[in-house]
């Protein structure tokens, strides 16, 4: 497992508003669960994920 998506995450929540939305992009298929398991565990709002060829955009919104 390569958590750096989810430390990524992690410094972004700490750097923005609350209300804004953080636009994550990985191409680690292991994000399609952690992503959105760290965002609600962490209080914010797990808005959705675009799959693209190469790689997932997730975006979540900092509460």
């Amino acid at each position: 497992m390569c958590p750096m998506h989810l430390l990524k995450l992690q410094e972004l929540i700490k750097k923005v508003e609350p209300g804004q939305i953080i636009e994550i992009v990985t191409d680690y298929d292991g994000s399609l669960e952690d992503i959105p398991a760290c965002g609600e565990k962490t209080g914010n709002e797990f808005i959705g994920v675009e799959d693209d060829l190469d790689f997932f955009k997730f975006y979540i919104r900092r509460f």
